[in-house]
């Protein structure tokens, strides 16, 4: 007999590099895959969605903030074995900006997020969740060369 389940396919996620000043905004993520590791702002793509429409949608649900100057920075193919459910996650990393840069980060979702903070790209908390930490890694730096 065969087997009917269907085969599991690979997720597409969007997180966001929200930049002020020289930090960025992190959370502790709460859920199955990553738990208690640090991550952006970010969430599953919807369909029909633009990565920009689903960034600023996901930023706004889990902090409460506005942004603007939505751009791709670029991609990560990974797989999640070692999580007590695998899953296979393709994330595409944006770069924004607050809209109001006195706004402040609610914790919206906290049965998702421990809460918000502002991290140096060279003081980053641990532990990251991989994708993030798989840019660190390599060297990325979310960071315009022009940056101030």
């Amino acid at each position: 007999m065969e087997n009917s389940l269907p085969s599991p396919v690979p997720k597409v996620g969007v997180a966001v590099f929200l930049l002020k000043d020289k930090k960025m905004l992190l959370g502790r993520r709460r859920s199955s895959v990553g738990h208690n590791k640090f991550f952006l702002p970010g969430g599953h793509l919807e369909f029909g969605e633009s990565f920009e429409e689903c960034a600023a949608r996901e930023v706004k649900e889990e902090t409460g903030l506005d942004i603007e100057k939505i751009e791709f920075l670029t991609v990560t193919n990974n797989v999640f074995s070692e999580e007590p459910k695998p899953v296979h996650m393709v994330v595409i990393f944006m770069r924004a900006v607050l809209a109001d840069p006195h706004q402040l980060p609610q914790n919206i979702e906290p049965d998702k997020c421990d809460g918000w903070d502002w991290y140096e790209w060279n003081n980053l908390p641990k532990p990251l969740f991989g994708a993030l930490e798989k840019l660190e890694q390599g060297g990325f730096n979310p960071f315009p060369s022009d940056w101030k």
